[in-house]
């Protein structure tokens, strides 16, 4: 065995044998894999194995065309071929018409990354799969590229391919333990010796947090016992001529596909159970639960009225096996939050379908710093410290019980809440609060008008249209107060602080004591890593503030950056403070009655910072506005929160002062042309092709400058424009495709209506060569649409000088 090398990917199954193939791929041949017992002998084995194209975004989908596509070539590999059922289609059931309104989305979603959906009615479903009724079936969604695959052979021969290139696979080889260095290469213990390597991967499927806790993390993944059986022979299938297509059915919770000549049914029953959470059996390996087809007779009834045959075939296998979920469904594939030279690929509860994909896109991490596509969607640091294991357990429960109900825009289900409060939560909520979750926070979505209200969720505007139109004209002509926890906040001293920021940061970073400036960090091919403000306060601590879901990405990214011998200190302030925005054209008013000093805009113009007091709380205060109004953002210590609260309350009785919530600044935003991380801004593209010109020079020295330059040279690949949708009846949701004569030339990213303007506002990344008229699908259908220019309303940024 091998003592060092570049890198070791621990685990065995689709995802390590992926992994490790795809760093072979990607130039990384001196690499390992070690596996404690037998390939595919965790969660891999056992699995149902069906590929699908479907995903809830474009990154989703590209990754799991890429797995079609490489399973096919191992198919056909003349070599050592593998048994994959390619093509035999699959239907997503529906039977509501939010549920259809979805699919559509999703067809025109897929579109943009050259996938072609179809959505079909309930007679045609039938027509594809004639062993099901329409009884309550509206129709589907139809994935011509459906189908499933042999996990050991899949395995295997992805094994074989990567030692072809040089890689090496131990098995009965378990580790025992992690050693990082001080300067963070690892050293791998396993009972048959150790391996000094650069790079270490946990793939390790249901154990992931015993190899977790070997590097003193923990990862927010939980088992779930999972039950599949195989019927006997069904005549129908066996007389049809041709495979009967995939079937999902969130009507019922089960799915099914040809096995042979029966089927295989699974199902995700309502009364279903965690697995492994007081530890696993070091022997539970090629191994399976107790059968228990009493919890999934609900599941089993429902899956007989849709498929009649069913009634008149036995059983012949029932399988019941741990699956691994993540808190959003989601997998884990990236680098390990707070851990240099340590990724993770884990969480993948369709590991087959999806595994080549994620393979492809970790290995693109490991070896060149980002992938292809920007994966923030499955990358571990989206959640933060509040993951444990309960509340692991509480989520993977709930998306277990809704495996094929995809979530609505603005749905948050309530298991596991409230993770994260500020001492305010109790008090909204009482006032009429309904929340959205940010990172686990419960943050102010829109205040109820009335306690009986609730939100019907879909892809059209809901009734929460005329509360958001009612708050954006508060804010607008009057005063609002709103509560934004979770904000990211670093604070950066030392005396080479600045020297620093001006490296990270691609743009002019102020000096000046007292003022607000906005920024942007690159990764190293020169495309937009992350977005901050920079506030330099008085006594020379500078402070940067992201996006609530950046806590980790960005601490992460900065604290890798400080140079040896640097004098740069981080300090995360973020949960420890929380912002009152006080919005409005009185919002000045307002602040003068609760905290001395001249707020005047000549002694606090747009963009300055300075400490004060309001009523009683110490607070950090700054004229910027992210709402397009006069603005300020009042930072105060969580411990005085209530009483900056009523301070404010009370002096803004008087001017009509009311609470908004995110939803509103959510539409005000999209009017002033402000971007939103992870939809606007993306690790796909540069800032000259996100609209942030600038916020660059060229003349200064910054990470990514070398690889900015020499795509400036090419060209801008798209640009980002803003849309007026001409339609009021839904917005154009991220994802939806952009068209003209025919053809595909864009792909939005965030949608909202604008109240102010009257407008239908998206964001989309578009051709360079775009031409002003195009249309955009909303709901499926084609919608006129025009380029104009962005931020429509008050250009001039009159009102937040005011």
């Amino acid at each position: 065995m091998k003592s060092t090398t570049r890198a070791v990917v621990i685990g065995g199954g689709i995802a390590g044998c992926s992994t490790l193939y795809h760093l072979t791929q990607e130039g990384w041949t001196d690499v390992v894999l070690v596996e404690r017992d037998e390939l595919t002998s965790g969660t891999t084995w056992h699995s149902a194995a069906q590929v699908t194209n479907f995903g809830m975004n474009q990154t989703m989908v590209g990754l799991k065309t890429h797995s079609i596509n490489l399973y096919q070539d191992l198919a056909n590999d003349p070599d050592y071929p593998i048994n994959y059922h390619h093509g035999d289609g699959g239907i997503r059931l529906a039977n509501t018409q939010a549920q259809m309104d979805g699919y559509a989305h999703f067809k025109s979603m897929a579109k943009g990354m050259d996938v072609n959906f179809e959505v079909i009615d309930a007679e045609e479903c039938a027509r594809r799969h004639p062993l099901i009724s329409t009884d309550n079936l509206i129709g589907g969604l139809w994935d011509p590229m459906d189908g499933d695959i042999d996990p050991a052979q899949l395995c295997q021969a992805l094994a074989r391919r990567a030692r072809k290139a040089g890689a090496e696979v131990y098995r009965h080889t378990p580790v025992t333990g992690l050693t990082q260095h001080a300067d963070d290469t690892w050293t791998v213990h396993t009972e048959k010796g150790d391996i000094d390597c650069e790079v270490v991967i946990n793939a390790c499927g249901y154990r992931v947090n015993e190899v977790g806790a070997m590097m003193g993390v923990h990862h927010p993944v939980m088992s779930m016992e999972h039950q599949y059986f195989l019927t006997e022979e069904i005549p129908a299938i066996r007389d049809a001529g041709h495979r009967m297509p995939l079937l999902r059915c969130p009507i019922s919770d089960y799915y099914c596909r040809q096995e042979k000549n029966g089927l295989l049914l699974g199902f995700y029953e309502q009364d279903c159970k965690t697995w492994g959470m007081d530890g696993i059996d070091p022997k539970f390996t090629n191994a399976l639960c107790p059968d228990d087809l009493d919890r999934v007779t609900d599941v089993l009834e429902g899956a007989f009225a849709r498929m009649p045959a069913l009634m008149e075939t036995g059983i012949h296998t029932v399988v019941n096996g741990p699956i691994t979920y993540t808190i959003d469904g989601a997998p884990l594939v990236g680098p390990i939050p707070g851990k240099r030279n340590a990724f993770c690929i884990i969480g993948l509860r369709a590991g087959l379908g999806e595994g080549g994909g994620h393979g492809w896109l970790l290995a693109q991490q490991i070896v060149h710093g980002e992938a292809v596509y920007d994966t923030w969607c499955i990358d571990p640091r989206r959640f933060t410290g509040h993951t444990n294991v309960e509340l692991c357990a509480l989520k993977a429960i709930e998306d277990y019980q809704n495996e094929f109900r995809f979530h609505f825009p603005h749905e948050h289900r309530p298991a596991g809440r409230p993770a994260k409060t500020t001492p305010l939560t109790p008090v909204l909520a009482a006032e009429g609060a309904e929340f959205t979750v940010v990172n686990g926070w419960e943050r102010v979505d829109y205040m109820r008008p009335d306690p009986t209200f609730e939100e019907t969720h879909g892809y059209g505007f809901t009734e929460v249209f005329d509360v958001v139109a009612r708050d954006v004209a508060q804010v607008r002509d009057h005063v609002g107060l709103a509560e934004v926890n979770g904000f990211n906040r670093i604070e950066v001293t030392g005396t080479d602080a600045r020297a620093f920021l001006d490296r990270m940061i691609c743009g002019r970073v102020t000096a000046k004591s007292g003022r607000v400036g906005l920024g942007y960090m690159l990764n190293h091919h020169g495309n937009v890593k992350a977005e901050v403000t920079i506030a330099n306060l008085p006594d020379g601590r500078i402070w940067l503030g992201s996006a609530a879901a950046a806590e980790t990405h960005d601490m992460d990214w900065l604290t890798g950056h400080i140079g040896t011998g640097e004098d740069v200190q981080l300090r995360s302030l973020t949960n420890d403070q929380t912002i009152l925005i006080l919005a409005g054209p009185k919002a000045r008013d307002v602040l003068s009655k609760v905290s001395r000093g001249d707020w005047s805009a000549q002694a606090f113009p747009w963009l300055s910072v300075k400490e004060a007091f309001v009523g009683i709380a110490h607070a950090t205060i700054m004229s910027v506005s992210f709402s397009g109004e006069l603005a300020y953002e009042i930072h105060i210590p969580n411990a005085q929160l209530y009483a900056a609260y009523l301070s404010l309350r009370a002096a803004g009785a008087e001017f009509g002062l009311e609470m908004f919530g995110a939803r509103s600044i959510e539409s005000m935003r999209m009017e002033k042309g402000y971007l939103h991380w992870k939809s606007d801004l993306l690790t796909e593209f540069n800032p000259f092709e996100t609209g942030l010109d600038r916020f660059v020079k060229m003349d200064k020295d910054f990470v990514g400058k070398a690889a900015l330059e020499a795509m400036v040279t090419n060209g801008p690949r798209v640009n980002l424009v803003c849309l007026q949708i001409d339609t009021d009846h839904a917005p154009a949701h991220g994802g939806a495709s952009v068209w003209h004569d025919g053809a595909v030339v864009g792909t939005v990213s965030s949608g909202d209506w604008g109240h102010r303007t009257g407008l239908n506002l998206a964001y989309a990344f578009v051709k360079p060569d775009c031409p002003e008229a195009v249309t955009v699908d909303v709901l499926g259908g084609p919608v006129a649409a025009k380029i104009i220019p962005m931020g429509p309303y008050d250009p001039e940024n009159t009102r937040v000088k005011a």
